[in-house]
């Protein structure tokens, strides 16, 4: 693995992030593009506009100072929509179209929503003008059912990544921190062979699939079997998945640095459209793959030999083993799997929130465990259901007034009040807990 991280040493990748100095962009990351510019009106700046910029899956938002200035930092450069919220404008006033900067238009049935892209250099002024006129707003409905797809693409590719630990959980007990990591393995091996290499991603996918079942085979191999053998306990497997995945994380951070990189046709415009949805092929082929792998899965869990021997270790190990099933290499089919699905994971999860960066998987870890818990400890079809319902809450909250930054926190509230009601999950067993 660090021979291969090497590769992306190369300046084949996308950028990196940059230090700079205080901004008026406040929090965000700082990166080599951004736009940015003022908001007047009548000649005097308008503070606390909220500004948010969306595109390839990325958002983003911000506030105007109290000189009117603002800043939105983009990973890469693109083309992404920037977004006014009106509610914030001065009463009876709203962008003048008249005085909109060359070649900036509103996007149809808005006032405040407008299609911006770079030109010959990583930064893009807007200075935008108020002026009197009526708001056009996008309707509560169009909203929802846009937000709506996007939380089921997210749940989708979750699940992936939420099945695999759930079925770790289910034969070993282990609660694996390091499933993080195994999802940024899929995206790092992504990016080495479709960007480095330049391989066309239809080939690069089942490299994917090969690659992270090679990594859950090696650290089943070489870690967490001969750890069994010696008998750990599973707070002292925790503590060590914790360690690798610390240790991993920051083997990514030596390798590539604390850049995003972006894959092939990331960023693809969204120019399919279903009524008021709007979807880019990638979406379509993300959602595509995370239906046919999890269909593929079922079937493995319900129809053959080895799914029915693992959620037999899963329902009661003891009685597996003296049934004749081999416990360890289930396991170890098992950790193969779940390796092969994470990496997956990876791959669509650095299209959706566009970027390969070091730390990329550890900022779903939470909600991966939310899903596998709110579905039901164990149990593979549990962490399905818990991944497409954190997914679509985490998309739709945004709608009822939760900031960008925040939305991840809902769904963990929702899984915390679920809990209280159902303590075993949607689809768990009380037997299973204790």
């Amino acid at each position: 693995m660090a021979a291969a991280l090497v590769l992306l040493a190369s300046p084949s990748g996308a950028h990196a992030a940059a230090t700079a100095p205080d901004t008026p962009g406040g929090d965000q990351e700082q990166t080599d593009f951004y736009f940015g510019g003022l908001i007047e009106n009548e000649g005097e700046p308008v503070p606390d506009v909220v500004i948010m910029v969306e595109g390839n899956g990325f958002e983003a938002e911000t506030i105007t100072d109290a000189e009117g200035k603002w800043r939105l930092y983009v990973p890469e450069k693109d083309e992404y929509v920037l977004i006014i919220d009106e509610s914030t404008l001065p009463d009876g006033v709203i962008v003048d179209p008249a005085l909109l900067p060359e070649g900036i238009q509103p996007k149809e049935g808005t006032t405040g929503s407008f299609d911006v892209s770079f030109g010959a250099t990583g930064t893009k002024i807007l200075n935008l003008f108020l002026g009197e006129g009526e708001r056009v707003t996008t309707s509560f409905l169009d909203q929802f059912l846009e937000r709506l797809i996007n939380g089921l693409n997210f749940g989708l590719l979750l699940a992936l990544a939420a099945v695999g630990v759930s079925l770790i959980f289910g034969t070993t007990g282990l609660t694996n921190f390091a499933h993080a990591e195994m999802l940024t393995f899929g995206a790092v091996i992504a990016l080495i062979f479709g960007v480095n290499f330049g391989l066309p991603m239809w080939l690069v996918i089942p490299i994917v699939i090969l690659a992270g079942a090679a990594l859950g085979w090696s650290l089943d191999a070489g870690l967490w079997k001969p750890l069994r053998r010696k008998g750990l306990g599973l707070v002292q497997l925790m503590i060590v998945s914790i360690g690798l995945s610390l240790a991993v994380r920051y083997l990514y951070l030596f390798f590539i640095g604390g850049g995003t990189y972006q894959l092939p046709g990331a960023g693809s415009p969204r120019d399919i459209r279903i009524g008021p949805i709007a979807l880019s092929w990638i979406d379509v082929l993300s959602m595509g793959i995370s239906i046919v792998l999890l269909l593929a899965v079922a079937y493995w869990l319900l129809r053959t030999r080895v799914g029915k021997a693992t959620r037999a270790i899963s329902d009661n190990p003891g009685l597996a083993a003296a049934s004749g099933i081999n416990v360890d290499r289930v396991i170890r089919i098992v950790w193969i799997l779940s390796g092969s699905l994470a990496a997956v994971a990876g791959v669509l999860w650095a299209y959706f929130r566009p970027g390969v960066k070091w730390d990329m998987g550890v900022q779903v870890l939470l909600l991966i465990f939310a899903a596998v818990t709110l579905g039901g400890l164990g149990t593979a079809f549990g962490a399905l259901v818990g991944a497409l319902i954190v997914g679509i809450l985490v998309e739709l909250s945004t709608l009822f007034g939760v900031p960008p930054d925040m939305k991840y926190v809902g769904a963990l509230a929702v899984l915390i009040i679920i809990l209280l009601v159902r303590p075993q999950g949607l689809l768990g067993r009380k037997e299973r807990l204790g």
